[in-house]
């Protein structure tokens, strides 16, 4: 399991990615095409042009880790739209609905909004 806090992010990289880069080629891409830190913790999803294989960018504290998938039957999710504009942000579980095939990763929100308690104020008598 990569992780598991919700305060993870997951920064998918908006177009198809060249796979047979490694830890150097990938970390240069999350630094420079998306302007993330990727020693900061957060994963960082990669995908070729035919969505038959994927890559996960991240540190897990003491060194970069590559976590790769290859489908045998089936497409990854297209995540990048058709102007190939931005990347998406995912949370851990929508990665891991990614990573298992679903096609409903990336294209709705599957996660709800991260919700921060509010303090309860006493009541005044």
């Amino acid at each position: 399991m990569i992780g598991s806090t919700r305060a993870l992010k997951v920064w998918a990289y908006p177009v198809p990615v060249d796979l047979r880069k490694g830890f150097d080629g990938l970390y240069g891409l999350a630094s420079a095409g998306l302007k993330r830190d990727p020693l900061k913790g957060d994963c960082f999803l990669f995908v070729n042009r035919t969505r038959k294989r994927a890559k996960v960018l991240f540190w897990d504290g003491t060194g970069l880790c590559l976590y790769q998938k290859r489908l045998e039957q089936g497409r990854f999710s297209k995540l990048w739209p058709a102007n190939g504009a931005r990347e998406k942000e995912l949370t851990l579980s929508e990665l891991a609905l990614f990573l298992e095939g679903s096609v409903l990763a990336g294209k709705i929100t599957l996660s709800p909004e991260i919700f921060f308690p509010v303090p309860l104020t006493p009541k005044r008598s």
